[in-house]
């Protein structure tokens, strides 16, 4: 069954968990090879708890759950997020948004993305054009 989106209608929920070689995937993938992410001594030597997500990562799991909501990728029209925390491998990210309007065929869905307590996407703000019914 489709998702109705409907203002207040709230997405369902994107849970993942990345595991311990994401970020050298992820390096590779995007070409962002900034040693915090895939050098654990490095990521601790400059006071990390180790090597910490790509907030670039962080963000395509907000765009994930706007998209898969809209059963489509090429649904997705723009995303606007803010990195506030730091995300971390092995521990579960959680995706929740929320439909805030639809017009003109477009859902503006606000959300953001949880490792535990930790908000590592705040104020996302995704527009996703709207399957027809």
């Amino acid at each position: 069954m489709a998702f109705a989106f409907e203002p207040g209608a709230e997405l369902p929920e994107l849970k993942t968990t990345p595991d311990r070689y994401l970020t050298v995937r992820y390096a590779g993938a995007s070409g962002d090879f900034n040693p915090i992410h895939i050098d654990e001594e490095f990521a601790r030597s400059v006071g990390l708890p180790g090597r910490i997500l790509h907030g670039l990562w962080s963000m395509a799991q907000v765009a994930r759950a706007a998209t898969d909501a809209a059963g489509d990728p090429a649904a997705l029209r723009s995303l606007s997020v803010q990195f506030r925390g730091m995300g971390v491998l092995e521990q579960e990210v959680v995706v929740t948004a929320k439909v805030k309007a639809v017009e003109d065929g477009v859902a503006r869905i606000a959300g953001e993305a949880r490792q535990g307590d930790t908000r590592i996407v705040r104020n996302a703000v995704a527009e996703v054009s709207v399957p027809e019914r």
